[in-house]
């Protein structure tokens, strides 16, 4: 039986779309009538992550690196900017890389979501904090950073990602969502990410000591994929949030929204309480 689509609907560019998270966002796009141009270079993401959305009709792969422009022609109702190194490992391995394509990549979405007239959202991240005072954060806070730290090249990026993406909200009228994600975790993330989650696996299903970096006494909330793709989904409707800063109230109406997605969305933990598998868990110099 030949496969069934629905009919075709609104057109959305998603940058960054065949990595862990983009390639869920595309998929859940299709599966709701979207016509699909997603915009990967590939360099921490894989075209195998999209395999299973080659034959529908509703979706194009273009390889490309955003920072060179997106190279997408004709309309465009979304524009959701994913692309860039996520994990500690590929964004340490790609500096300058991720700096590019959090400024000039991100210029380039928010040209086109200009020149379309469509709505722009961000994937952002709680980097943008720092290292935080305040538990847990609210999106009124503005962090405790290091513009020079070797963290600062994903920091500083998600930070000038977002001041443009409200420069261009205040300039020219960009309707704009900025979701600033915590821990997300699920299938799709490489085993080498880095992060917390798939290292803890990886270690324990090989039998290895999971080890912990620091105290182990730092806690983390952790949102599950689907729930993440929920929010940022939720985020491209622009009469569901619009406002200044949002914190779960809402205030204003000026067309830029900016939500924590992830913060507090699951019981929070501490890493020294995560030993009560077959891995024996040790601590570890950060």
């Amino acid at each position: 039986m030949a496969a069934s689509y629905p009919q075709p609907g609104p057109r959305a560019i998603v940058t960054g779309g065949a990595g862990f998270l983009g390639s869920r966002l595309c998929e859940r796009l299709v599966a709701r009538g979207f016509r699909v141009a997603c915009v990967d270079n590939f360099s921490t993401g894989s075209p195998a992550n999209l395999s299973h959305l080659a034959a529908s009709p509703l979706f194009t792969l273009i390889s490309r690196d955003v920072t060179e422009g997106p190279a997408v022609e004709g309309p465009a109702e979304y524009v959701f900017h994913l692309a860039s190194p996520a994990s500690p490992a590929d964004y340490l391995r790609l500096p300058v890389q991720t700096l590019k394509a959090g400024s000039i990549g991100t210029i380039n979405a928010l040209e086109l979501a200009k020149d379309t007239g469509a709505r722009f959202v961000l994937a952002s991240s709680s980097e943008v904090y720092g290292e935080p005072l305040q538990h847990p954060q609210q999106e009124t806070y503005r962090g405790n950073v290091s513009t020079v730290g070797p963290r600062s090249c994903y920091d500083e990026a998600k930070r000038f990602a977002e001041a443009a993406a409200a420069a261009y909200s205040r300039a020219y009228g960009v309707s704009t969502a900025i979701a600033r994600i915590f821990n997300t975790y699920g299938p799709r993330m490489r085993p080498g990410d880095g992060r917390a989650v798939p290292t803890f696996i990886r270690q324990a299903l090989a039998g290895e000591p999971v080890t912990v970096t620091g105290s182990g006494q730092q806690t983390r909330s952790l949102c599950y994929v689907d729930d993440t793709i929920d929010g940022i989904l939720a985020l491209h409707d622009e009469d569901l949030l619009a406002g200044d800063v949002l914190d779960g109230q809402g205030a204003g109406t000026n067309g830029l929204a900016v939500y924590d997605y992830g913060a507090g969305s699951a019981e929070a933990f501490s890493t020294a309480e995560l030993g009560a598998g077959e891995s024996e868990v040790g601590a570890q110099d950060p």
